[in-house]
């Protein structure tokens, strides 16, 4: 009898002693985890996530006179939309006109092309399919250069997966840190998808614009007073 009590509870601390050993081990995990996410900016972390291969840009804009469906090709698209598609060519439709091919149906006039409506001056736009097919336009891309080489932390991680430039403005057009001011609060509500420079790189571009600005006026008015 005892020897089947004492039996018991050695199993029964065993058992608590294995639930604690794997509760350690994933808390440790984890912690390592976070810590290497929190120091993407790390030389040795950004070697790493170096691309192998350029990324594949959109180089030329199909003629309107020459728009027409061709069934042998499959493409990619924005998947999620209720309402709206957008496809890796950059034509945005609604989804009533998606073909079974994946692409938008180019014949009929309500399918657009790199259209940029809702799109403001600050390349944020309203309506995220919108956000993408305006961003797939060729004459993007010294601005999606501009974003790729001014990455850092989490975006270096999450730009070293994209492709192409389709799947670039999928990734950017989603809500990112120019479109949320304080993490949780929109800038604008009414154009939260952005494809352009963040907000602190363009805060960071505006200080380096403004010091040089004083540097020269200073100059400038040593200048005027030598010669007076």
């Amino acid at each position: 009898m005892w020897y089947a009590i004492i039996t018991r509870f050695l199993r029964r601390r065993l058992v608590l002693a294995i639930i604690f050993c794997f509760s350690l081990t994933y808390c440790m995990v984890r912690l390592i985890g976070n810590n290497v996410s929190l120091n993407l900016d790390g030389d040795l972390f950004q070697a790493s996530l170096q691309r192998e291969k350029p990324i594949i840009w959109t180089n030329t804009i199909p003629e309107e006179r020459n728009r027409s469906n061709d069934l042998s090709v499959n493409c990619r698209n924005s998947v999620q939309g209720k309402a709206l598609i957008v496809d890796d060519r950059g034509f945005v439709c609604t989804r009533s006109e998606l073909l079974w091919t994946g692409c938008c149906n180019v014949e009929v006039e309500s399918t657009k092309l790199f259209h940029c409506d809702t799109c403001q001056s600050n390349a944020c736009c309203a309506i995220y399919e919108f956000c993408v097919s305006c961003c797939m336009h060729p004459e993007k891309k010294s601005l999606l250069e501009k974003v790729l080489a001014k990455a850092s932390g989490r975006q270096i991680a999450v730009y070293a997966t994209v492709n192409d430039q389709y799947e670039l403005c999928l990734t950017k057009c989603r809500t990112n840190s120019h479109s949320v001011q304080n993490e949780n609060k929109y800038r604008d509500p009414k154009s939260k998808h952005c494809y352009g420079e963040t907000e602190e790189q363009l805060v960071a571009a505006g200080s380096k614009i403004s010091a040089n600005s004083a540097i020269d006026a200073s100059d400038n008015r040593n200048s005027a007073a030598n010669k007076g």
